[in-house]
């Protein structure tokens, strides 16, 4: 038996579609390939568009976690920068009292102001030595400022004082550099403000002066610094004026100051209380 082999006529058909399914591959393998780089160009561009807004959300978020930073930080500084400035201003009275009571010619008592009392006609101030201190009624209360007032009551380790901003407050007083003298008070309205009375119109006064305690009244040693000049008024009906002070002394701010041994004239003090009795 003879083997049969097929003819060329026969596989034509076979080999023709063998070509077209070839070149149909090719076809949609070529076509794929450029819809993939389409799709690359088009996913290109718009990450191009998209890089910028991104871009600035990143540098925001950024610049916000840098800004609350800053100012945890800056809160931080300013505190230390208030506590720094404290003790500054610390250091610069604690100066202040010791060079005062090195020139002192009375003996000083230091004290700390442990309680005020400052918001009436009748105000109060307690401090941190009493008679165990040897403190007594009537002794002047200042700082290295001036006056600040007198003490009125004592205990053992306390005392409490009569500010210059109290209704009963008085005190002989003079114009630095000058002869005119006066008695200066509290009016009971305003806090930081003192009047001087009694200074006769003829006398030249201006804004500026300082005033200081005279020692005329037997009370308070003189030379004490009281307050500024501040203005000046005409008096009522007298032949005298009216002068507005500033006090040199801060009553809300001050803590610290000195008790001064200062004790009255005796002789003095005995003719001034049998005039009393006189008249």
């Amino acid at each position: 038996m003879r083997l049969r082999l097929p003819r060329i006529t026969d596989a034509k058909d076979y080999i023709i579609t063998t070509l077209i399914l070839i070149l149909a591959t090719s076809l949609m393998i070529s076509r794929h390939d450029g819809g993939l780089q389409n799709v690359r160009k088009v996913s290109v561009t718009v990450l191009s568009y998209l890089e910028q807004p991104l871009s600035n959300i990143r540098v925001y978020r950024q610049a916000l976690n840098t800004n609350t930073y800053l100012q945890r930080q800056n809160v931080l500084l300013q505190d230390e920068l208030s506590r720094l400035r404290s003790v500054e201003q610390q250091n610069r009275i604690l100066r202040e009292l010791l060079n005062f009571r090195t020139e002192s010619d009375y003996p000083l008592v230091p004290v700390m102001i442990v309680s005020k009392e400052l918001t009436s006609v009748n105000n109060a101030l307690t401090v941190s030595a009493g008679s165990n201190d040897e403190v007594k009624d009537g002794m002047p209360v200042v700082n290295s400022d001036g006056l600040i007032g007198i003490v009125i009551l004592t205990t053992g380790n306390y005392s409490q004082v009569m500010p210059f901003t109290h209704s009963m407050f008085k005190v002989s007083a003079r114009i630095q550099d000058s002869r005119a003298f006066g008695i200066v008070s509290w009016e009971g309205t305003n806090y930081d403000e003192l009047v001087m009375r009694h200074v006769p119109q003829t006398i030249q006064v201006e804004p500026g002066q300082y005033v200081e305690t005279s020692g005329f009244s037997n009370q308070y040693p003189p030379n004490i610094p009281i307050g500024e000049i501040t203005r000046i008024e005409p008096g009522d009906g007298v032949e005298t004026q009216i002068i507005y002070l500033r006090p040199f002394v801060n009553l809300n701010t001050v803590a610290e100051g000195f008790i001064l041994r200062f004790q009255p004239d005796t002789e003095i003090q005995e003719l001034m209380e049998r005039q009393q009795e006189l008249f």
